[in-house]
């Protein structure tokens, strides 16, 4: 998305182990939003070498509609159970984004999009995993709205940059304001 938007940037790995961070940040009863905010925010400051730039990090949670959460699918299975239990029924999709500027978080953003996922048969969810389980792997809720992942739903209420992952126009918005992008 920063690419595409024009926007400069060097791509690092987060100095964090995230499933450790997640279950830590779990125990702490935070909400589907708290834990992208807090893991976007972690995954900024863990970059501390870089003083004098300014380290993007960011999250995203799908809330389910009894507010539990779902991880990203560990097998075609379990991608396949997950998906069978957002059938016909809506979930949230909470993205974060975190500036840090030496060792100090100096911008925040958070987006939420609301997803109403279509009634799908088992027929329709062996055919798409079978087909997309490769690229959607590391997807939390299992599909790429972007691709053959559209098929699943009947409505997208929000942001598509929330649903791609991040809150990317108030990211830009800072961007502009700091001088970094023009105004």
């Amino acid at each position: 998305m920063l690419d595409a938007a024009g926007v400069p940037f060097e791509a690092m790995a987060a100095g964090v182990e995230e499933e450790a961070l997640k279950a830590k940040l779990r125990i702490q009863a935070l909400s589907a939003l708290g834990l992208a905010e807090a893991l976007a925010e972690r995954k900024a400051l863990s970059i501390g070498g870089e003083r004098d730039a300014l380290v993007l990090g960011s999250d995203q949670t799908l809330e389910l509609h009894d507010g539990s959460m779902l991880d990203k699918p560990e097998s075609p299975e379990h991608a396949f159970e997950q998906l069978r239990s957002m059938s016909g029924k809506a979930h949230r999709l909470h993205s974060a984004a975190a500036v840090a500027e030496a060792g100090g978080i100096v911008w925040r953003g958070t987006e939420t999009a609301a997803l109403m996922m279509r009634p799908l048969s088992d027929a329709f969810l062996q055919d798409y995993l079978a087909r997309e389980y490769e690229a959607i792997r590391r997807s939390v809720g299992g599909y790429h709205i972007e691709g053959r992942g559209v098929q699943l739903f009947e409505r997208v209420e929000g942001s598509h940059f929330a649903i791609l992952g991040m809150p990317l126009l108030p990211l830009l918005a800072f961007l502009r304001q700091r001088g970094i992008l023009p105004s």
